[in-house]
């Protein structure tokens, strides 16, 4: 069979040794894999930690409930300062 004729991954293991695939590409690219996974697992465990600590029911109802007072107020202050003029 000729050269050209051959596939492409054929060529490739006829001219590298398998070591060399195996502990110069192979490798590599797993152990870079898995890092990126430990990675994002990280970062999806402290998200999670964080939107935890966010989403306590109690705290959503007294930061509306703030918000609410707050609101009024301003609401209430520029009313009476319309009534005054």
């Amino acid at each position: 069979m000729p050269l050209a004729m051959r596939s492409p991954v054929a060529a490739f293991m006829t001219e590298l040794p398998g070591w060399f695939l195996l502990s110069g590409i192979f490798l590599p690219v797993t152990l870079l894999l898995f890092l990126l996974i430990a990675y994002f697992r990280i970062k999806l465990m402290e998200l999670n930690a964080e939107e935890a600590q966010a989403s306590d029911p109690r705290d959503i109802n007294q930061d509306d409930y703030l918000q609410y007072q707050r609101l009024k107020k301003q609401y209430d202050g520029q009313r009476s300062a319309t009534k005054t003029k």
